[in-house]
C-alpha cells in the first residue's frame, strides 16, 4: 500500500478543488482526495477500469458532475477541465465552500 496524499510529491499533476475531464468517457468531475499510487484493493483495481492503468501514479477520488457518483481514477485517463463551469453534485458543499476562478476551496476544518 503507498501513503494518502503527500503533497510534497512533484510528480503529481492535479490538486483538491481542481476539475478535470476524463479523457476517455468526457464526464467532467472534481478532484476531492488524491493518493500517490493506488490504494485500493485488488478486486476494487479490476472494477476501475478495463484498461489496468499503472498502480504507481496518483489515482483521484472524483466527485462526477450531474451525478451522485464518486469514482476513483488514474490521472493517466485525465485532463484539467479548461471550462470553469462549476460542477453539480450533492455532496459539493460536504467539501468545498467556495468556488472561485474555476477552482474549488475546501472547508477549512
Amino acid at each position: 500500500m503507498c501513503p494518502k496524499q503527500s503533497t510534497a510529491n512533484p510528480l503529481i499533476k492535479f490538486s483538491p478543488g481542481q476539475l478535470i475531464v476524463h479523457k476517455k468517457y468526457g464526464y467532467r468531475g472534481v478532484i476531492i482526495e488524491v493518493d500517490d499510487c493506488f490504494s485500493g484493493t485488488e478486486e476494487q483495481y479490476k472494477e476501475a477500469s478495463n484498461d489496468q492503468p499503472s498502480k504507481e501514479q496518483a489515482w483521484y477520488h472524483i466527485l462526477v458532475d450531474g451525478s451522485d457518483y464518486v469514482t476513483y481514477v488514474a490521472e493517466s485517463f485525465l485532463n484539467a477541465d479548461s471550462s470553469q463551469d462549476p460542477i453539480n453534485h450533492p455532496q459539493i458543499t460536504e467539501v468545498f465552500h467556495q468556488f472561485e476562478g474555476g477552482r474549488y476551496h475546501r472547508h477549512l476544518h
